[in-house]
């Protein structure tokens, strides 16, 4: 076998060997930063993450696709519902994966939510909550 035919070959076998590994990933998502149970200064900066699915712009209804929202002192919703969109509510249909947030002094519940192009939850499997302290100024 020619040398361009083995190297076209090899970069075929990583190619669906990386595709095959990113489907069978489980779907979720999850908070980069802040960690968990972390005391942080507002403005507090969230980085978002996800696997098994992908950031898809509103409207797409890919089961494949959707984008992310914070629900701030509030839990995941169940599948299918609508996320509403207020100031505890923050929709990222733009793709975004990180936000900064002005937060109160205290403790908070921060969960990030993955809905589909309709901004209808994906569920409890496909969110993350965490617990933040923001200190005093």
């Amino acid at each position: 076998m020619n040398f361009p035919y083995r190297l076209i070959l090899a970069s075929a076998v990583v190619a669906v060997s990386s595709i095959a590994h990113a489907e069978s990933e489980p779907a979720g998502v999850f908070f980069v930063s802040p960690p968990q149970n972390q005391t942080v200064q507002s403005p507090v900066k969230l980085v978002f993450g996800l696997t098994g699915k992908q950031i898809g712009p509103v409207g797409n209804m890919s089961p494949e696709l959707g984008h992310h929202h914070l629900i701030i002192d509030g839990g995941a919703l169940p599948k299918g519902t609508s996320i509403p969109a207020d100031a505890q509510n923050l929709h990222f249909g733009k793709g975004q994966t990180e936000t900064t947030v002005e937060l109160s002094p205290g403790q908070h519940q921060l969960t990030l939510q993955f809905g589909n192009g309709a901004h209808q939850s994906y569920g409890d499997a496909m969110s993350k909550t965490i617990t933040v302290t923001v200190a005093k100024p």
